[in-house]
């Protein structure tokens, strides 16, 4: 999942704005309205575009095997979609080429041009159109590509309870980030083999515990709280799995902040960091990954960052906020 917040050239923007006049009663009120809009635009708040992504993907051997099965998922979670509400469509290869130059351009506003019979007679690939003036990982820490700062983190999931505002409360933060989420479901009949596993692990620990107090002479009875604890809890999760139809997936959560300079990367980046631990989790730099987390946070459903965290399909479920409500509509009566 990639829900991206990427700021509108001030061009598209006023021209998104801009409501033409109808030759009829309600002009006056029309041209009200976009004046304000307009005014709220050159006070520069609330200049992003803000836009969801859902990547799926499969293992297969190879293009004609995953075809028809890619093909199958994509009907599934359309209807899906439809009956949330969702108003959601695929993306053609153009479309997706254009949301990557968007990511890699965030500094120089272009539009972006190119069409596939381009390439032959160019000899380039479709990599030189997206491709920023210059990317530099100097430091572990962050990156810079073309003009713009970034850095990405990873949420470290500490809280017992999610709240579903954590992603909305990053989502509102009035600059350019990228949220990603790499989802991977594990086999039902594996998690519960997990579970178990760890549960005799702790068993055995307390069994360790009890002997220990017994040698000493006090209440076998008492044992560390921890133990007591993730007990409880992994019984708990293992009864979720077995008798309340919930499956297991592995989540790894980024976070992508950009900036025009070093300072200003620096507040946002302490920013998003408050609101994670508002929610009792924590925001966390990689370290010497900044390239591969990246790559992560690109909406191509690729994740090379292995720091996952185990989560329920309720608690992952809290994560997708998709019913939103677009401000402009297109159309006649809009």
């Amino acid at each position: 999942l990639s829900f991206l917040n990427l700021a509108a050239s001030e061009e598209t923007f006023a021209n998104s704005i801009f409501i033409p006049p109808q030759r009829d009663a309600f002009d006056s009120i029309r041209e009200e309205y976009t004046t304000m809009l307009q005014n709220q635009l050159a006070r520069g708040n609330n200049g992003l575009i803000k836009t969801k992504y859902l990547t799926f993907g499969i293992d297969a051997d190879s293009i004609k095997a995953a075809k028809p099965r890619l093909e199958r998922i994509e009907t599934d979670i359309l209807n899906n979609f439809k009956r949330l509400g969702v108003a959601a469509r695929t993306l053609d290869g153009k479309e997706r080429l254009s949301q990557l130059h968007a990511v890699f351009h965030m500094d120089e506003q272009l539009p972006f041009q190119f069409e596939w019979d381009w390439l032959a007679p160019s000899g380039l690939s479709t990599k030189d159109f997206i491709a920023p003036s210059s990317f530099e990982f100097r430091t572990g820490k962050q990156f810079r590509m073309g003009k713009k700062y970034g850095a990405v983190s990873f949420l470290q999931i500490l809280a017992p309870e999610l709240n579903d505002r954590l992603l909305a409360d990053f989502l509102d933060m009035e600059s350019s980030l990228i949220v990603s989420m790499h989802i991977q479901s594990v086999d039902q009949v594996k998690a519960i083999k997990t579970v178990k596993r760890k549960i005799t692990d702790l068993d055995r620990s307390k069994i360790e515990e009890q002997k220990k107090a017994v040698r000493a002479g006090y209440d076998m009875d008492i044992i560390p709280s921890d133990l007591a604890t993730y007990g409880s809890e992994a019984k708990k999760l293992l009864q979720d799995l077995q008798s309340r139809n919930e499956r297991m997936f592995l989540l790894t959560f980024l976070v992508l902040n950009t900036a025009d300079n070093p300072r200003q990367l620096g507040n946002n980046i302490f920013q998003a960091g408050s609101i994670a631990q508002k929610y009792n989790c924590q925001l966390t730099r990689l370290d010497f990954q900044q390239e591969e987390g990246l790559m992560s946070c690109l909406p191509l459903g690729l994740n090379q960052i292995e720091i996952q965290r185990g989560l329920t399909t309720s608690s992952t479920a809290i994560f997708v906020p998709f019913t939103t409500q677009e401000l402009f509509q297109n159309g006649k009566e809009a």
